[in-house]
């Protein structure tokens, strides 16, 4: 659908990207993930034409549209801010990039009223000004005016940050389910972690220009191929020396253990390295509870499933077990 070859992009003598090649696929949800200033969204942009690269490639299901105008590429852009008209209508906006296509009229305003209904605007809703509408509302209107035009692809750049947290998780999955009814490729960026995580067919993780490792969420959060990945997903724990030799790794690479695969146990239950520990402390979330345990000469973080049965309490004594193949190592 979408393939970059060997991107680069510069600005002056900065290279931002360097050789980004990324294959999105049709109708695949595809996320570039990271943190500020590592060309997610310079990416994003090189993809719609905002920006020209120096070096490589864009192939739209094979053709070359690395230096096609931002309005000949037929790629639907919500951005961060929405970059709605706020004095005009709901439906004025929507029916924007149809009209500087010169659609005839009664055809804008059956596009408009069947893709208000797709999410969910009404049509009281339709005739007020933006400026009037809630912040999800909003949201609602930039991806309906992004996909009235029909485009074969897209992008979304940040398009939740400005929304309060409640809100971003309600809307998370709105924007998931919207997604698979209408089939349409999607491009993502966000910073966001969990949102990458619950929202992606597949992740490609940026540091500093470079993608670390492309995968599922499950290939991303269980099988992290670098160390930058490891601790850029959810939180970990760094193996310390007195365990790294008690579980016979190599001392010269780095280890790293999710905080759900070490388990807290009363007694012994064959994991290949059970230590005797002691509960620092506890916070208590509901669905699970979050423990540092002191055992083999570390702290180490542990997320337990809340059964309402097996709670351990600050200074109680415990195991930690911890087997082989939940570490993820990495070369120092």
């Amino acid at each position: 659908m979408i393939k970059l070859d060997d991107i680069v992009v510069k600005f002056g003598e900065f290279e931002a990207l360097h050789n980004i090649s990324v294959h999105v696929k049709e109708g695949e949800f595809f996320t570039f993930l990271g943190p500020s200033g590592c060309g997610k969204t310079t990416t994003l942009r090189t993809i719609t034409g905002f920006i020209d690269p120096v070096g490589g490639t864009v192939l739209m299901r094979g053709e070359d549209i690395t230096h096609r105008p931002v309005e000949k590429r037929n790629i639907g852009i919500v951005f961060q801010s929405y970059a709605l008209f706020p004095t005009m209508t709901v439906r004025d906006n929507i029916a924007f990039g149809l009209k500087i296509k010169k659609v005839n009229k009664a055809e804008i305003d059956e596009r408009v009223n069947v893709i208000a209904k797709k999410v969910d605007l009404s049509q009281e809703q339709l005739e007020k000004a933006v400026s009037q509408l809630s912040g999800g509302q909003q949201q609602r209107v930039a991806i309906a005016r992004a996909l009235v035009t029909n485009p074969a692809i897209i992008c979304m750049d940040e398009p939740l940050s400005n929304l309060d947290a409640k809100l971003r998780v309600q809307l998370r999955n709105e924007l998931k389910r919207m997604q698979r009814e209408f089939g349409i490729t999607t491009i993502y960026v966000t910073h966001d972690q969990e949102e990458a995580l619950t929202l992606s067919d597949r992740i490609a993780v940026f540091n500093k220009g470079y993608i670390e490792q492309i995968g599922t969420p499950n290939e991303i959060y269980n099988h992290s191929k670098t160390e930058f990945v490891a601790n850029f997903i959810g939180d970990i724990n760094r193996l310390e020396p007195e365990i790294v030799n008690n579980l016979k790794l190599d001392n010269n690479k780095k280890h790293f253990i999710r905080l759900e695969r070490v388990r807290v146990l009363r007694e012994k239950n064959n994991n290949d390295l059970e230590l005797d520990g002691v509960v620092e402390s506890q916070e208590y979330y509901g669905l699970y509870i979050k423990y540092a345990i002191k055992a083999g000469g570390q702290v180490l973080k542990v997320i337990e499933k809340n059964d309402g049965i097996n709670i351990y309490e600050p200074g109680e004594k415990v195991i930690a077990g911890i087997n082989l193949n939940d570490v993820m190592s990495y070369d120092a």
